[in-house]
């Protein structure tokens, strides 16, 4: 059976509110705005052509303003170009707006720039389906900088039998493209895994969710994604916790590997302490990007968990998840050996057993010195390159 596709409206063009003058310190706008919809998932082609008579400004120089919104955005975004076309991206869940207008500057014009009144136009997919048949609860993680998972639930009004597509386009591909490794719930698609997405890193990934069923229209969902927003890590490996001549409690562990780039990197260190009777609580100890840290012990205390966590920092991207914290909290029993405080850790499994620590070093390790690794992120049997689905 060949795949549901859904329809794509060409075109739609409306322009208007044009102010035409005769004065020679004066230009007309461009003329026959348009905005034009390829099929890629709300990038739109938006064309228009110069004003009339341009050619008799050959000591100006023309450019235009061009601006564009989605309805209900209070702000626009602005491009000022000399060209005649441009693509940009929209959510086409909204009515896209764009507006633009001529302006000239030169000797023709006394080196002062003279604007012309704007235009408008307007694009807008036709409403398919009640809004309660659109999925819900949409959302994605771009696990360890290697694979998007997407995951939604169905629309409210959600008829029997009911198949769910998911779409994807980003600059680089000739076409939309549907998913091809689906996540099943009862027979019906309830996520989607996508590979081989470097190409779309920081950049605008389009997504459309759409849904068909036996006589009855459901309502797409479109939205925009940033891979790098969506980055969760996986926890960082070989966690070393151990203590200094002076009691100073020591933790090191390396990056979690994978795709994610280390400089990416921060991370977040927390401690349970026992103080006397006092049950143990986590405290927060630091947010840094290095992967070794010294913290100093409140007196009489006794440390029973470390676990370190890490998320991608604030020089590559806007925001992120948090990766899981190194391990499960594993207890501890502090008590002298010959004079020298140590503590045995119990865990039961990733924990591997060091040496002895040399002496000439300055640092005694805990007896049972226990490096805590956490596995990296469970590997998954590999997913067929996408399909080549035209969108449409």
């Amino acid at each position: 059976m060949a795949p549901w596709r859904f329809p794509v409206l060409p075109v739609a063009l409306v322009w208007g509110w044009v102010l035409a003058s005769s004065s020679p310190t004066t230009v007309a706008p461009p003329r026959d705005l348009q905005i034009t919809d390829p099929g890629l998932l709300g990038s739109l082609d938006v064309e228009w052509k110069p004003p009339p008579h341009v050619q008799t400004f050959n000591e100006c120089t023309v450019k235009y303003k061009f601006e564009y919104r989605n309805s209900g955005d209070r702000d626009w975004k602005v491009i000022f170009t000399r060209k005649l076309k441009f693509r940009v991206g929209f959510d086409l869940s909204r009515t896209a707006e764009v507006r633009l207008q001529t302006l000239l500057k030169g000797w023709c014009t006394d080196d002062v720039e003279v604007q012309s009144d704007w235009i408008y136009a307007t694009f807008q997919v036709p409403p398919q389906g009640k809004l309660e048949s659109e999925v819900q609860n949409f959302h994605c993680i771009y696990h360890d900088w290697e694979y998007l998972k997407c995951s939604w639930q169905p629309g409210l009004l959600t008829p029997h039998g009911v198949h769910y597509g998911l779409y994807y386009w980003y600059e680089g591909l000739d076409h939309a493209v549907q998913c091809d490794h689906y996540i099943q719930d009862r027979g019906v698609n309830v996520g989607c895994v996508l590979r081989n997405l470097s190409q779309a890193e920081y950049q605008d990934l389009n997504i459309c969710v759409n849904g068909s069923a036996a006589a009855t229209l459901l309502r797409p969902l479109y939205t925009t994604l940033r891979l790098h927003n969506l980055a969760k890590p996986s926890a960082p490996k070989q966690l070393v916790v151990s203590m200094s001549a002076a009691e100073e409690l020591l933790v090191a562990w390396s990056p979690p590997g994978g795709r994610m780039p280390p400089h990416c990197l921060e991370y977040e260190v927390q401690v349970a302490e026992d103080v006397g009777e006092a049950t143990a609580a986590w405290a927060f100890v630091s947010t840094q990007m290095e992967t070794a840290l010294t913290i100093s012990r409140a007196n009489q205390s006794h440390v029973s968990c470390v676990r370190v966590r890490g998320r991608t920092n604030i020089f590559c991207a806007d925001q992120g998840f948090w990766s899981e914290w190194t391990q499960d909290c594993f207890s501890g029993m502090e008590h002298k050996v010959n004079r020298v405080s140590s503590t045995s850790f119990i865990k039961p499994v990733w924990v591997q057993v060091l040496m002895a620590a040399k002496a000439s070093a300055g640092v005694q390790h805990w007896r049972g010195d226990a490096a805590l690794v956490t596995p990296s992120a469970s590997s998954s049997t590999a997913i067929p390159t996408a399909l080549h689905l035209q969108c449409s």
